[in-house]
């Protein structure tokens, strides 16, 4: 008699299989997603970069969010994702002072291991005692854990 059909031992292989591609799959997926999740910091921070130098060059002064016309992503600075926070109000300051914490964003859950809180800032500091607008540097600080999840963002106004 000419019997057609799967054994079990090729059944118990193929399942063997899928699951060893599973268990490859999912963490990679997971990494995934709060990569995408946090693809939004960077073009965030980068268009209030470039919002503030070009108001640093029409006033030599650093301002506040509303002064140079910056709105951050969402409804009231808030995403799915993140909260915006930062100099809101429509103050302007010497480029000598400086401005730290201009522009902050925290997730509101844990990324992968980036812990939910404030994660990425941005600060204008004067570079020397003799400022003008072109030695007006920017740090961008992001803890270790969240650095992976915005590879580029060390560099945003550089």
């Amino acid at each position: 008699m000419n019997k057609k059909g799967f054994t079990l031992i090729e059944l118990m292989v193929v399942v063997v299989i899928i699951g060893i591609l599973a268990a490859v799959a999912v963490p990679k997926l997971f990494g995934m997603i709060a990569k995408s999740k946090a693809s939004e910091v960077g073009p965030a921070a980068g268009t209030y970069v470039k919002m503030q130098q070009a108001y640093m060059l029409e006033n030599n002064e650093l301002g506040g969010w509303a002064l140079v016309g910056y709105k951050a992503p969402g409804v009231n600075n808030i995403t799915s994702n993140f909260t915006y926070s930062g100099v809101t109000e429509s103050s302007s300051v010497a480029i000598t002072a400086g401005l730290a914490n201009a522009w902050a964003a925290s997730n509101k859950v844990t990324l992968n291991d980036c812990a939910s809180g404030t994660n990425w800032t941005v600060s204008f500091t004067a570079a020397s005692s003799a400022v003008d607008v072109g030695s007006v540097g920017l740090n961008n600080v992001v803890t270790d854990n969240c650095r992976a999840l915005t590879p580029n963002f060390e560099n945003i106004g550089k």
